[in-house]
């Protein structure tokens, strides 16, 4: 994989937690993005991993797959995955359209983004 020269998928560690930041539109051309961020949280084998969704403009399917591939990921190796917001309306309505944002834990953690 080449490094890209503005990554939309950001991966940095904060103590115990590895913090994966996504910003801008996502689609299937970013898949091997997160990809590698998952492979990096199943390397640091930190107890939490958080995303940050807050930035995001876009989201498809190929989002929602990421997430849900990532969150059996983290479960089927005992940490947590844990969803920073607050979520931008486009994410919002992805997880409740496909009945899946019961399945994550979703965090706040300041005010709402301006569209």
């Amino acid at each position: 994989m080449h490094a890209l020269p503005n990554p939309k998928v950001h991966v940095t560690r904060r103590d115990q937690v590895l913090l994966v930041t996504v910003r801008g539109e996502t689609d299937q051309d970013d898949s091997e993005e997160f990809e590698a961020a998952w492979e990096a949280a199943d390397r640091a084998g930190l107890p939490t991993t958080a995303v940050d969704l807050s930035r995001v403009s876009f989201a498809d399917s190929m989002l929602l797959n990421a997430l849900l591939g990532a969150l059996r990921r983290h479960e089927a190796a005992g940490r947590e995955l844990i969803l920073l917001g607050p979520l931008p309306p486009t994410v919002s309505r992805l997880l409740s359209l496909s009945g899946t944002l019961e399945h994550f834990t979703v965090a706040d953690t300041g005010p709402s983004p301006t569209s």
